[in-house]
């Protein structure tokens, strides 16, 4: 018999780089919810005990916004990205890309 492990994202998530490349790639699917999902797997990974105390959220109101039936505030996702060392930035996509 196989044996199977949950997978967690969150566990493959170890640099500043790694998380970036991911966050992009949800925003980039231009789904809200799926974007909502890994902010919160990208703020697991970094500690949400962390990310509360540096964005001045408490945990519950954290764990609250990045849950599944969630809508962070762009203030909260905000505060969330700058705590993880990231910022939100907007780009002109190539001409071979879809806008």
């Amino acid at each position: 018999m196989t044996e199977t492990q949950p997978y967690d994202s969150a566990d493959y998530l170890e640099t500043d780089e790694a998380l970036a490349e991911y966050l992009t790639a949800a925003f980039e699917e231009g789904d809200t919810a799926l974007f909502r999902h890994a902010l919160g797997v990208a703020a697991r990974a970094r500690g949400m005990t962390r990310i509360a105390r540096t964005s001045g959220l408490s945990r519950e109101s954290l764990y609250k916004a990045l849950s599944e039936d969630g809508n962070p505030s762009l203030d909260t996702t905000v505060r969330v990205l700058k705590a993880m060392n990231l910022r939100l930035t907007a780009t002109v996509p190539h001409a071979s890309e879809p806008a």
